[in-house]
């Protein structure tokens, strides 16, 4: 018995469409196909089926880096906890 099955439209820049594609025939799938391995792994995972986050530290931590870099008080070592937390206090 052959599954229903039923039409997507998605909107996407051809050049990640093409590359996507490329990729795709490599492995022996066309778009639809890996589509819907796509969906599958999100039902299996329930979420992406992929972690999901910035590949780089945004403004805010780089400004910490650089405040962390120029704050004299903040670089070790320390002898003890103590002296840590009393530098983080400061």
């Amino acid at each position: 018995m052959q599954t229903q099955k039923s039409n997507l439209t998605i909107r996407i820049e051809p050049e990640l469409k093409k590359e996507a594609s490329s990729l795709f025939k490599s492995l022996g799938l066309d778009l639809s196909t890996a589509t819907g391995i796509f969906y599958r792994q999100a039902l299996r995972c329930h979420g992406l089926p992929f972690e999901v986050k910035l590949d780089e530290p945004n403004e805010t931590t780089y400004k910490a880096m650089d405040d962390a870099e120029n704050d004299r008080d903040m670089h070790g070592p320390y002898n003890s906890v103590k002296e840590l937390m009393e530098a983080l206090n400061a």
